[in-house]
């Protein structure tokens, strides 16, 4: 099995990916930095007798990657009560992929893969970032991924991860549970 990491924040070293890299550690995977690559926005064209267009930016590129794993373990910032624009922005091109022909099995594919979230917040997160679990939770359903698991860690300047030791401990399990993959 092969795991892939995609980042959705947008500050180097922070906190979502320190947790993340914590959970991780010496674990091979293949770490995708969403803020390294140009996705633009989906333009809905559902509707349009010509479909989706493509977009000439890095969104395939970075779908091939992480198609060729089993494992996805998304990693956010809460921003707002939800996952990164970022996050969003990669995830809301998943519809141009399910009508996209050089994906003719996108969703197929997708339904064969485990997921896991891993976010970090500083306003009550285990709290607030439920209703942001939720809407992943519903994102995996559709796409008939099995959602494995997921960890809210609290922190707001860089670094304050380092302190939420229940989260600490939470990747430290996930990094045990993906060993074994």
């Amino acid at each position: 099995m092969s795991i892939a990491v995609i980042y959705g924040g947008t500050r180097p070293n922070g906190n979502t990916e320190t947790l993340a890299k914590h959970a991780t550690q010496g674990i091979e995977v293949e770490e995708i930095f969403l803020n390294e690559h140009n996705v633009l926005p989906i333009i809905d064209k559902r509707h349009d007798e010509k479909g989706f267009q493509d977009r000439n930016d890095d969104y395939n590129t970075l779908i091939e990657r992480i198609l060729r794993h089993d494992t996805l373990v998304f990693a956010t910032p809460i921003y707002w009560y939800s996952m990164s624009g970022t996050m969003k922005n990669f995830i809301d091109r998943w519809s141009h992929s399910m009508r996209d022909n050089n994906f003719p099995d996108f969703k197929t594919q997708m339904s064969n893969k485990e997921a896991y979230v891993i976010a970090v917040g500083g306003d009550s997160p285990s709290i607030k970032g439920l209703p942001m679990m939720e809407q992943f939770n519903y994102i995996f359903e559709f796409m008939g991924m099995e959602f494995k698991g997921y960890i809210i860690g609290k922190g707001n300047q860089p670094g304050d991860i380092t302190q939420d030791k229940v989260a600490l401990f939470q990747a430290e399990e996930l990094r045990e549970e993906l060993r074994v993959k």
